[in-house]
């Protein structure tokens, strides 16, 4: 008797724990992440951050009015940026936090020279609001595109998570000579006193009033445009993500 009940006990046992089983759901496998990332730790991106933490001490030898060393450091910065854009285009490394970066870091040295300049007296402070405004106001839009253009979910964290890339930036015709006629005004600006040229100086106030009209120019560019901001397709994103490396397989 004592068997029979041991077998009895064994046999409901075996079949509540067969019943339990199968009333647990199976798992269903995770869809995956339609996220597309690329790398952002890149050499070209790590030389244009360079830049950036680089323009606040250009601009504190300007205040502080070490004029030479603050021309000799744009001078590297200035090679630094041909550098990274040769690396970028040789290497295939072009990417969308480049896109977003390398312009910030020409603003950014391009603000610290209006400010540091006007500061001392050597730009006008007329010209200085007018570049400082139109970078202000691209700015916004440019945080507005980006929103804007962020595939859902949109949250804060994904917005500010530059591996996903959105939008790509294109400089038009005429941002790329407003670029070119600021530096080139900052840097004559900054050599004026090295090299004894007045601040009245005919030469210097022209090049003050051409700039001034092309960055009013390429500010209304940017805003006109249908090919300055390009969103990006799923087959670009695509491209721009870097394959895993795959190990052969051990014959």
């Amino acid at each position: 008797m004592e068997l029979g009940v041991r077998r009895l006990f064994s046999t409901t046992f075996i079949a509540n724990a067969e019943k339990r089983a199968q009333d647990v759901p199976e798992a269903r496998p995770q869809p995956p992440s339609t996220d597309h990332r690329e790398r952002v730790l890149t050499i070209p991106n790590a030389l244009t951050m360079a830049r950036i933490l680089s323009a606040p001490y250009i601009g504190y030898l300007i205040v502080q009015q070490d004029y030479g060393l603050a021309l000799a450091g744009c001078v590297v910065l200035g090679l630094t940026d041909a550098l990274d854009g040769y690396i970028a285009r040789k290497y295939s490394m072009q990417s969308f936090v480049g896109s977003i970066i390398d312009p910030a870091a020409d603003k950014a040295l391009m603000t610290t020279l209006t400010l540091a300049l006007a500061y001392g007296g050597l730009l006008p402070t007329t010209l200085a609001v007018v570049i400082i405004g139109r970078d202000v106001a691209l700015s916004f839009a440019a945080f507005f595109i980006r929103w804007a253009t962020l595939p859902g979910p949109k949250t804060l964290r994904r917005y500010f998570d530059l591996s996903i890339p959105s939008i790509e930036v294109r400089p038009t015709v005429i941002s790329k000579w407003n670029t070119a006629l600021q530096l080139s005004l900052m840097g004559a600006t900054l050599a004026s006193p090295v090299f004894g040229i007045p601040a009245d100086f005919v030469g210097l106030v022209g090049f003050q009033w051409l700039t001034g009209a092309t960055t009013v120019l390429s500010g209304l560019g940017y805003l006109t445009s249908k090919d300055a901001v390009h969103r990006l397709t799923k087959a670009e994103v695509a491209k721009r993500i870097p394959k895993p490396h795959i190990l052969p397989k051990r014959k």
